[in-house]
């Protein structure tokens, strides 16, 4: 049975879960561990990852305690929102970045909630949208094991804001190296100018590639490259600076809980 005060924070993988713990009276951090899970095609991904994250929090005897949840970039869609002088009210900003959503994406994300990062007026922004059925599962699994639901929030949101003090002045390119999936924010003249999302090997020669290729759209002048590749077991050979130091843990799931504890 945890303490009342402990903090659990969950990193739901594309392929697995994993769940680590901060005990304030030890003032310490302890991975608890992970499970694998497999995904049936007749439900989403997603359903499954919550039912293997309801198996671990049994297994830990979780109950009383706060719950952070971060999610891998499988399980989200990110959108770029070009700024509109035409926008007056939150419902219209709303609407407008699901129409935004839905010209990339090529459908309605009428069952997604959207959130949008807070920008300067005139600069474009970074739109989230999470699937609203996970959402209300991770809020019920709250409720079933007693845990207080603090946050759900998609990785890329957690280490950008721990790696943020890191990055220099001007423009750059942060990339996110999950197992399997990259997503890059590309950033120019003090406003973001693009998020992508790509399912990517995970080698250098793959992400390599993913980094040139997205350079090539920023013009002649290359931004800096900075790389937050917690999943990986060594230091890749690229030229980006590298935003945490190779896992020393065989789980990638315990290196990125460790990246952003």
């Amino acid at each position: 049975m945890s303490h009342s005060s402990d903090r659990f924070c969950a990193v739901v993988g594309a392929e697995g879960v994993g769940l680590g713990c901060w005990h304030k009276h030890k003032h310490q951090h302890q991975w608890l561990g992970s499970r694998e899970f497999s995904c049936d095609a007749a439900q989403p991904a997603w359903d499954a990852a919550v039912d293997a994250l309801a198996g671990l929090l049994a297994e830990h005897a979780v109950r009383g305690a706060q719950l952070r949840v971060l999610l891998s970039a499988r399980y989200s869609r990110f959108c770029l929102v070009p700024w509109s002088d035409a926008i007056g009210h939150p419902r219209e900003l709303d609407a407008y970045a699901r129409a935004c959503f839905e010209n990339l994406y090529g459908q309605p994300l009428d069952d997604w909630r959207i959130v949008l990062s807070p920008e300067p007026a005139g600069a474009a922004r970074i739109a989230t949208a999470l699937p609203e059925a996970l959402l209300q599962r991770l809020q019920g699994l709250g409720r079933e094991t007693r845990l207080s639901l603090r946050s759900v929030q998609p990785y890329l949101m957690a280490a950008y804001n721990r790696c943020s003090p890191q990055l220099e002045q001007g423009d750059f390119l942060f990339v996110l190296a999950e197992p399997r999936r990259s997503v890059l924010l590309l950033a120019a003249g003090g406003a973001w100018q693009q998020v992508l999302t790509q399912g990517c090997a995970d080698s250098d020669q793959a992400l390599q590639a993913l980094i040139e290729r997205t350079c090539e759209l920023y013009g002649e002048h290359l931004p800096r490259v900075y790389l937050h590749a917690p999943g990986r077991g060594d230091v890749p050979q690229l030229a980006a600076v590298q935003l945490c130091q190779p896992a020393s843990e065989a789980d990638p799931l315990c290196a990125m809980w460790r990246a952003v504890a």
